[in-house]
């Protein structure tokens, strides 16, 4: 294979409805990130307290859960472009009046979490819809392209954003950090504008509770599609080690515990990996056999997260000779998270193309919450096993037990495996 051919498929771009939101999003992520960083940072420059960082966690999972539910409904009942339009419009709303009290200084943590769950529901609104536009705009075989181009700019913005927020914050403050977001969201709403109407396709129903239940009965009824959020379900609950990565950092790689360069190079790993595969994601056009492949992803990062464990676990047994190990931690974790970003890849692919249209909005609202839930799991998880066993046996156990049961779920659901992608035409614009 070529270096051309190992590079990322840019055929997806050729569309211009796909390439303006495509651009957008390059210019949204960076002011995204930007806030990501500024509210936990005014809250506890306002605090004092962790404890008060740590409730963005509730406020910010509950109403992603809720409406990314919900939303998904309302993408499977309204005109899709319509949902877009309302919800960045949502989106710039509220990140001005996140400098808004910045700038009035009211020094309220209150009235900054309520602003952070308002956000949220937004976001839980926006992304399935936009998720389930794509199939829209489209061919299925460049859905998987598609996909990873869109998530190497995330990953990307997850590296960067908090590097230029966190050299900025001292110099322009907040206030400014929240003003370049609601000014970046703005190419969101120009892309999203040019959009062609995009009503569903098929019976639609009401946007309620009923429909929320009518999608997951559809989504028990095709086990290919129920699949493709069990294994994703094993692979983050069971092998993300992130809640780990404080500890390992000052205790096995010897960093200070306010943070450091041991505690900096962890974090960025799986971004970093996603960003790499990304970049190099132009093998994944050309698999026709999805479920196959989710499989070997999903394998390949348990490996990795194992072998990031058996790391730090000879960091642990040869005390003052850290630095190689944290670089093979950190390699392990790229590898780790290149994976990922392929299963991502193809996964999404599966969902935009196998479901039918008037239950893609729903189906994807499931996979906000799954995406969003499982991490948070593992955090739980691998912070209690890690009392108990140690953090080194906490995270290999967890790599060993993605391999195990993703291998177990793939024999007891052939189907998944023998999946393969079949070409449907699609508007492209």
């Amino acid at each position: 294979m070529s270096l051309r051919g190992m590079l990322a498929d840019t055929r997806p771009l050729q569309n211009p409805h796909f390439r303006r939101l495509w651009l957008a999003n390059i210019i949204t992520v960076v002011g995204a990130q930007l806030t990501v960083v500024a509210v936990p940072a005014q809250i506890y420059s306002e605090t004092g307290s962790s404890a008060y960082v740590g409730l963005t966690g509730v406020f910010g999972l509950v109403p992603l859960v809720v409406f990314g539910l919900w939303g998904g409904a309302l993408a499977d009942h309204f005109d899709r472009r319509t949902i877009l339009v309302i919800t960045t419009s949502g989106l710039i709303a509220t990140a001005a009046l996140f400098w808004l009290q910045a700038a009035l200084d009211l020094g309220n943590v209150w009235v900054l979490l309520s602003l952070f769950a308002v956000q949220q529901a937004f976001f839980a609104v926006n992304q399935p819809t936009r998720s389930a536009v794509l199939p829209r705009l489209l061919d299925v075989d460049v859905l998987p392209a598609a996909n990873s181009l869109n998530m190497t700019v995330v990953q990307a913005g997850a590296i960067g954003g908090p590097l230029v927020a966190g050299v900025l914050i001292p110099f322009t403050g907040y206030a400014w950090l929240y003003l370049a977001d609601a000014v970046c969201l703005f190419a969101t709403l120009f892309a999203v504008v040019r959009l062609p109407r995009l009503p569903v396709e098929g019976v639609t129903g009401t946007p309620g509770l009923r429909s929320v239940a009518e999608g997951i009965a559809y989504l028990r009824r095709h086990p290919v599609l129920m699949m493709s959020f069990v294994v994703d379900i094993i692979a983050m609950v069971f092998g993300m080690p992130r809640a780990l990565f404080p500890e390992i950092a000052h205790e096995s790689f010897l960093g200070p515990e306010e943070g450091g360069l041991a505690f900096a190079l962890l974090f960025a790993g799986i971004p970093a990996g996603a960003v790499l595969g990304g970049i190099f994601s132009g093998w994944v056009s050309r698999v026709t056999a999805q479920g196959r492949a989710v499989i070997w992803c999903i394998v390949v990062w348990g490996v990795a997260m194992a072998g990031f464990g058996l790391a730090v676990l000879g960091a642990d047994l040869t005390s003052g000779s850290a630095r190689p190990w944290l670089l093979l931690a950190v390699l392990m974790l790229v590898v780790g998270g290149a994976a990922d970003m392929a299963s991502a890849a193809f996964r999404s692919a599966m969902l935009q193309s196998a479901a039918a249209d008037e239950v893609r909005g729903r189906l994807q609202g499931i996979f906000i919450v799954v995406v969003a839930g499982g991490p948070r799991i593992a955090d739980v998880t691998h912070g209690a096993t890690a009392v108990a066993v140690g953090t080194a046996a906490a995270a290999t156990g967890g790599g060993v037990l993605v391999v195990v049961l993703t291998v177990a779920a793939a024999l007891l659901v052939p189907s998944f495996v023998r999946y393969r992608v079949a070409s449907r035409a699609r508007l492209d614009g």
